[in-house]
Protein backbone atom coordinates (compact mmCIF):
# COMPACT_ATOMS: atom_id res chain seq x y z
CA UNK A 1 0.00 0.00 0.00
CA UNK A 2 1.11 3.09 -0.36
CA UNK A 3 1.32 4.52 2.77
CA UNK A 4 3.68 1.74 3.42
CA UNK A 5 6.42 3.81 1.88
CA UNK A 6 6.49 6.55 4.19
CA UNK A 7 10.07 8.33 2.78
CA UNK A 8 8.08 11.10 0.27
CA UNK A 9 10.11 14.12 1.08
CA UNK A 10 13.96 14.86 -0.03
CA UNK A 11 16.12 14.60 3.26
CA UNK A 12 18.83 16.93 3.16
CA UNK A 13 22.43 15.62 4.77
CA UNK A 14 22.20 18.81 7.11
CA UNK A 15 18.84 18.34 8.17
CA UNK A 16 19.53 14.83 9.21
CA UNK A 17 23.43 16.28 11.41
CA UNK A 18 20.86 18.90 13.29
CA UNK A 19 18.19 16.44 14.07
CA UNK A 20 20.51 14.14 15.30
CA UNK A 21 22.14 17.19 17.61
CA UNK A 22 19.03 17.78 18.86
CA UNK A 23 18.14 14.50 19.83
CA UNK A 24 21.26 13.90 21.53
CA UNK A 25 20.07 16.78 23.79
CA UNK A 26 16.44 15.92 24.51
CA UNK A 27 14.27 13.39 24.19
CA UNK A 28 11.41 15.71 24.18
CA UNK A 29 9.85 15.41 20.32
CA UNK A 30 7.59 18.10 20.63
CA UNK A 31 11.12 20.47 21.61
CA UNK A 32 13.08 18.88 18.71
CA UNK A 33 10.19 19.36 16.10
CA UNK A 34 10.26 23.36 17.60
CA UNK A 35 13.89 23.83 16.83
CA UNK A 36 14.06 22.12 13.53
CA UNK A 37 11.22 24.37 11.81
CA UNK A 38 14.01 26.86 11.26
CA UNK A 39 16.20 24.65 9.66
CA UNK A 40 14.49 23.19 7.64
CA UNK A 41 12.24 26.28 6.48
CA UNK A 42 15.46 27.65 4.96
CA UNK A 43 15.18 24.73 1.93
CA UNK A 44 10.79 24.51 2.28
CA UNK A 45 8.93 27.51 2.55
CA UNK A 46 5.83 25.29 2.00
CA UNK A 47 4.35 24.18 5.89
CA UNK A 48 2.69 20.81 4.00
CA UNK A 49 6.01 19.90 2.49
CA UNK A 50 8.01 21.37 5.49
CA UNK A 51 5.94 19.26 8.20
CA UNK A 52 6.36 16.37 6.19
CA UNK A 53 9.83 16.58 5.84
CA UNK A 54 10.59 17.08 9.92
CA UNK A 55 7.88 14.07 10.18
CA UNK A 56 10.51 11.90 8.37
CA UNK A 57 13.42 13.17 10.56
CA UNK A 58 11.86 12.91 13.73
CA UNK A 59 11.03 9.25 12.63
CA UNK A 60 14.42 8.68 12.04
CA UNK A 61 16.33 9.93 14.68
CA UNK A 62 13.75 9.97 17.24
CA UNK A 63 11.16 7.52 17.22
CA UNK A 64 13.31 4.56 15.66
CA UNK A 65 13.44 3.76 19.31
CA UNK A 66 10.35 2.54 19.33
CA UNK A 67 11.59 -0.04 16.72
CA UNK A 68 15.09 -0.62 18.23
CA UNK A 69 15.76 0.83 21.51
CA UNK A 70 19.28 -0.71 22.29
CA UNK A 71 20.23 0.17 18.70
CA UNK A 72 18.74 3.31 18.69
CA UNK A 73 20.52 4.64 21.81
CA UNK A 74 24.22 3.68 20.47
CA UNK A 75 23.44 5.58 17.88
CA UNK A 76 22.75 8.83 20.14
CA UNK A 77 26.42 7.59 21.90
CA UNK A 78 28.23 7.23 18.87
CA UNK A 79 27.19 10.62 17.52
CA UNK A 80 28.56 12.34 20.43
CA UNK A 81 31.37 11.18 20.93
CA UNK A 82 32.66 9.60 17.34
CA UNK A 83 35.87 12.31 16.74
CA UNK A 84 35.30 11.92 12.74
CA UNK A 85 32.10 13.89 11.09
CA UNK A 86 32.02 11.42 8.37
CA UNK A 87 31.10 8.25 10.48
CA UNK A 88 27.67 10.31 11.43
CA UNK A 89 26.42 9.22 8.14
CA UNK A 90 27.00 5.72 8.91
CA UNK A 91 24.25 6.65 11.92
CA UNK A 92 21.94 8.26 9.45
CA UNK A 93 22.00 5.78 7.26
CA UNK A 94 21.17 2.96 9.59
CA UNK A 95 18.36 4.28 11.54
CA UNK A 96 16.74 5.21 7.98
CA UNK A 97 16.92 1.61 7.44
CA UNK A 98 15.19 0.52 10.40
CA UNK A 99 12.41 3.59 10.10
CA UNK A 100 11.95 2.94 6.45
CA UNK A 101 11.36 -0.18 4.85
CA UNK A 102 10.87 1.35 1.52
CA UNK A 103 14.17 3.57 1.50
CA UNK A 104 16.03 0.05 2.32
CA UNK A 105 13.92 -1.58 -0.92
CA UNK A 106 15.69 1.27 -2.79
CA UNK A 107 19.04 1.09 -1.49
CA UNK A 108 19.02 -2.27 -2.62
CA UNK A 109 17.89 -2.33 -6.07
CA UNK A 110 20.56 0.47 -6.22
CA UNK A 111 22.82 -1.92 -4.87
CA UNK A 112 22.03 -4.54 -7.06
CA UNK A 113 21.91 -2.32 -10.23
CA UNK A 114 25.64 -1.26 -9.49
CA UNK A 115 27.16 -4.36 -9.43
CA UNK A 116 26.06 -4.53 -12.93
CA UNK A 117 26.06 -0.87 -14.79
CA UNK A 118 27.97 1.87 -13.84
CA UNK A 119 25.69 4.35 -13.58
CA UNK A 120 22.19 4.32 -12.94
CA UNK A 121 19.13 6.10 -13.98
CA UNK A 122 16.22 7.23 -11.75
CA UNK A 123 13.64 4.64 -14.62
CA UNK A 124 16.27 1.55 -13.85
CA UNK A 125 15.13 1.86 -10.05
CA UNK A 126 11.72 2.68 -10.58
CA UNK A 127 11.10 -0.33 -12.80
CA UNK A 128 12.72 -2.80 -10.25
CA UNK A 129 10.29 -1.43 -7.60
CA UNK A 130 7.41 -1.49 -9.99
CA UNK A 131 8.30 -4.90 -10.82
CA UNK A 132 8.38 -5.88 -7.25
CA UNK A 133 5.42 -3.93 -5.46
CA UNK A 134 3.37 -2.69 -8.13
CA UNK A 135 2.78 0.35 -9.68
CA UNK A 136 1.51 2.52 -6.86
CA UNK A 137 0.32 5.95 -7.02
CA UNK A 138 3.34 7.27 -4.63
CA UNK A 139 6.15 4.86 -5.50
CA UNK A 140 7.60 6.96 -8.61
CA UNK A 141 8.14 9.78 -6.70
CA UNK A 142 9.02 8.25 -3.49
CA UNK A 143 11.53 6.75 -5.57
CA UNK A 144 12.84 9.80 -6.90
CA UNK A 145 13.08 11.46 -3.09
CA UNK A 146 15.21 8.17 -1.33
CA UNK A 147 17.20 8.80 -5.14
CA UNK A 148 18.23 12.31 -4.43
CA UNK A 149 18.65 12.05 -0.57
CA UNK A 150 21.50 9.68 -1.33
CA UNK A 151 22.81 12.10 -4.03
CA UNK A 152 22.61 14.45 -1.51
CA UNK A 153 24.57 12.30 1.30
CA UNK A 154 26.91 11.73 -1.71
CA UNK A 155 26.08 8.25 -1.96
CA UNK A 156 25.65 8.68 -5.63
CA UNK A 157 27.47 11.02 -7.91
CA UNK A 158 26.70 12.46 -11.42
CA UNK A 159 28.07 10.13 -13.91
CA UNK A 160 29.03 11.44 -17.45
CA UNK A 161 26.34 9.82 -18.81
CA UNK A 162 23.16 12.43 -18.55
CA UNK A 163 20.68 12.21 -15.93
CA UNK A 164 22.71 8.70 -14.45
CA UNK A 165 24.84 8.72 -10.90
CA UNK A 166 27.14 6.15 -10.17
CA UNK A 167 26.77 4.44 -7.31
CA UNK A 168 29.58 5.30 -4.56
CA UNK A 169 30.52 1.28 -4.09
CA UNK A 170 31.92 1.17 -0.75
CA UNK A 171 32.90 4.34 -0.71
CA UNK A 172 33.19 5.19 3.11
CA UNK A 173 35.58 3.46 5.49
CA UNK A 174 35.70 3.53 9.03
CA UNK A 175 38.64 2.15 11.76
CA UNK A 176 35.48 2.73 14.19
CA UNK A 177 35.07 -1.26 14.64
CA UNK A 178 32.03 -1.07 16.68
CA UNK A 179 29.95 1.59 13.82
CA UNK A 180 30.36 -1.42 11.42
CA UNK A 181 28.87 -3.79 13.83
CA UNK A 182 26.14 -1.48 14.77
CA UNK A 183 25.49 -0.88 10.78
CA UNK A 184 25.37 -4.68 10.56
CA UNK A 185 22.96 -4.96 13.04
CA UNK A 186 20.59 -2.11 11.83
CA UNK A 187 20.52 -3.90 8.87
CA UNK A 188 20.17 -7.50 9.83
CA UNK A 189 17.08 -5.85 12.09
CA UNK A 190 15.63 -4.27 8.90
CA UNK A 191 16.04 -7.14 6.83
CA UNK A 192 12.98 -9.59 5.96
CA UNK A 193 15.12 -12.65 6.92
CA UNK A 194 15.88 -13.42 10.68
CA UNK A 195 18.90 -14.32 10.37
CA UNK A 196 21.69 -14.61 7.25
CA UNK A 197 24.78 -16.40 6.26
CA UNK A 198 27.55 -14.20 7.46
CA UNK A 199 29.17 -13.64 3.79
CA UNK A 200 25.38 -12.98 2.65
CA UNK A 201 24.86 -9.83 5.45
CA UNK A 202 28.31 -8.58 4.11
CA UNK A 203 27.26 -8.35 0.98
CA UNK A 204 23.17 -7.54 1.55
CA UNK A 205 23.10 -4.25 -1.62
CA UNK A 206 21.90 -2.22 0.42
CA UNK A 207 25.31 -1.69 2.14
CA UNK A 208 26.44 -0.81 -0.96
CA UNK A 209 28.31 2.26 -0.07
CA UNK A 210 30.00 1.16 3.02
CA UNK A 211 33.79 -0.84 3.44
CA UNK A 212 33.41 -3.49 5.73
CA UNK A 213 36.73 -4.88 7.45
CA UNK A 214 35.02 -7.06 10.16
CA UNK A 215 35.30 -10.54 10.73
CA UNK A 216 32.82 -13.20 11.89
CA UNK A 217 35.11 -13.83 14.90
CA UNK A 218 33.75 -10.30 15.87
CA UNK A 219 30.54 -11.09 15.25
CA UNK A 220 30.66 -13.88 17.70
CA UNK A 221 32.40 -11.92 20.48
CA UNK A 222 29.77 -9.26 19.97
CA UNK A 223 26.18 -9.03 22.62
CA UNK A 224 24.12 -8.03 19.79
CA UNK A 225 25.00 -11.21 17.31
CA UNK A 226 23.94 -14.93 17.66
CA UNK A 227 26.10 -17.07 15.51
CA UNK A 228 25.78 -20.91 14.24
CA UNK A 229 27.02 -23.21 12.24
CA UNK A 230 24.95 -24.94 9.54
CA UNK A 231 25.53 -28.33 8.52
CA UNK A 232 26.99 -26.60 5.10
CA UNK A 233 29.74 -24.90 6.79
CA UNK A 234 27.91 -21.12 6.91
CA UNK A 235 28.17 -19.57 10.02
CA UNK A 236 24.25 -18.42 10.21
CA UNK A 237 24.00 -14.93 12.07
CA UNK A 238 20.84 -13.66 13.96
CA UNK A 239 20.12 -10.43 15.84
CA UNK A 240 19.44 -10.84 19.48
CA UNK A 241 16.83 -8.76 21.19
CA UNK A 242 18.25 -5.75 23.55
CA UNK A 243 16.83 -5.54 26.99
CA UNK A 244 14.14 -3.28 26.12
CA UNK A 245 12.99 -5.60 23.47
CA UNK A 246 13.03 -8.50 25.89
CA UNK A 247 10.88 -6.64 28.84
CA UNK A 248 8.31 -5.62 25.63
CA UNK A 249 7.78 -9.19 24.57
Amino acid sequence: MDKDIGFNRNIYRAWLDAVAAFCAETDDLVEVRARLEPVVEQDIKSDVNRRKAIDILINIWGKSADVAPGLHRQALIFFQSTPVVQDRLWLHYGLTLLTYPFFREVASAVGQTGRREPAITTAMVKERLIAERGELGSLAKAVERVLFSLRNWDLMTPSEQRYAYAPQIQALATDHQALQLWLLACTLHAHPAEELPFADLLRLPELFPFRLTVGVEDLRQHSDFALHRQGDGWDMVRLLPSLEEQVAR
